[in-house]
């Protein structure tokens, strides 16, 4: 359902107008979708294909309707038992009887009737019969269905689109122009969830240039790490200013010879995200640790996600930044995630930043020596806490 086309090396994504006739053909199908509540996704796609008929934009159909039935919908088997579970029941309930070769629906009715008998009427010989293959994909019932709106299901269509270019990358080149820091933590998060292979240079000031590895640089090319770096893609487009660049692998239509494509795409590019906006603290604890902070009466004051320390190949960016009005800054990281790659991770990134004014605030339930971390390698002050960080005992450390 991809709709690419090449002009020399340049890949060109189809994208679609938002316009009348695009809008019509998307609440069309929303409609479609509304009226199924309740029904099989047999139903659904019968109907789905008399609306499709010959049409020579199936594609373009066919691809709005994954979207909504992968996005914005709720299969589930209903039946009163697991249908694994009817199945061997009526079975075992038809062995019973002589074989006929004159096997009907009356026969599954007569069935059903006794089971239900057999299950004390708690279960109608109808929901049996419905129930007996209800797991199979088209008896599923769509039984939820969150409507979008037109422009959105559009708006979706075109990101898809232009995601589906990163399948065949090589490698991609994405230069995050300055920014709001805050920005940059949200996409490197990205980075970091879905497991991408990065190599990032550069510093707050300046922006930052991520080299990323594409699936087909692996060994084996990976449709999985090819999904991942396309759900990277709506999570850039919370970024402010960037640029990127890819280099495909593609193969001729004719001969099925490769060849290699060229992408290229920035913040200008109009698309429109569907992940939502970074969340203003990553975890309880920092929420706590800021309320509380908010309460206090001092001249030291809270700043929230706003230095990021360059370390070779990655960054680093804490989570709290104390500035007096004397002129005096620290840097806050706190540590509470117990996992052993974390941990070596975090305290690794500690030692490689040389940051003189940094604090990291660890949580004493972390188990650092099955981690492999020794605390006594790393330059920045440690500060311990147990269930809950108090600012009292930041600001005695930093006064």
């Amino acid at each position: 359902m991809l709709s690419h086309r090449q002009n020399g090396e340049t890949i060109i994504p189809k994208r679609l107008k938002i316009d009348d006739r695009n809008l019509e053909l998307a609440i069309d199908l929303i409609t479609y979708f509304e009226e199924a509540v309740g029904k099989t996704q047999g139903e659904l796609d019968n109907k789905l294909s008399e609306f499709e008929g010959d049409s020579p934009d199936y594609r373009l159909i066919r691809g709005l309707v994954h979207l909504l039935k992968s996005s914005f919908c709720t299969f589930e088997v209903v039946s009163p038992l697991e249908p694994q579970e009817l199945r061997d029941r009526v079975f075992v309930l038809s062995a019973r009887s002589i074989p006929s070769s004159q096997a009907s629906s009356q026969t599954l009715i007569t069935l059903a009737d006794k089971l239900s008998q057999e299950l004390n009427r708690e279960v109608l010989p109808e929901q049996i019969r419905t129930g007996l293959y209800a797991d199979l994909q088209e008896n599923r019932i769509l039984t939820q269905f969150d409507a979008p709106i037109p422009e959105d299901l559009l708006h979706r269509y075109n990101l898809s689109q232009v995601q589906g270019v990163f399948y065949r990358a090589s490698q991609m080149t994405l230069n995050a122009h300055r920014n709001v820091p805050g920005e940059y933590k949200l996409l490197f998060r990205y980075l970091k969830l879905f497991q991408l292979m990065t190599y990032i240079e550069g510093d707050a000031d300046h922006g930052f240039t991520i080299t990323i590895d594409g699936p087909t640089s692996l060994f084996k090319p990976s449709t999985r790490y090819g999904l991942a770096i396309a759900k990277m893609l709506p999570a850039l487009l919370h970024v402010t200013k960037w640029s990127l660049s890819a280099t495909l692998q593609t193969r001729d239509f004719y001969t099925g010879a490769s060849k290699t494509g060229r992408f290229t795409l920035n913040s200008d590019c109009g698309l429109v995200s569907h992940y939502p906006p970074g969340k203003p603290y990553d975890s309880m604890l920092e929420a706590s640790f800021a309320n509380r902070w908010d309460s206090l009466k001092t001249d030291w004051v809270l700043e929230r996600e706003v230095d990021l320390i360059p370390i070779p190949g990655s960054v680093m960016i804490p989570d709290f930044r104390l500035v007096h009005p004397d002129g005096r800054t620290y840097l806050l990281e706190i540590v509470g995630y117990w996992r052993p790659e974390y941990l070596q991770k975090k305290f690794a990134q500690a030692r490689k930043a040389e940051c003189d004014n940094l604090i990291l605030a660890v949580s004493e339930r972390l188990n650092l020596e099955k981690a492999g971390v020794k605390v006594s390698d790393t330059p920045a002050k440690i500060i311990w806490f147990k269930d809950k960080l108090l600012p009292k005992t930041v600001l005695d450390v930093i006064e």
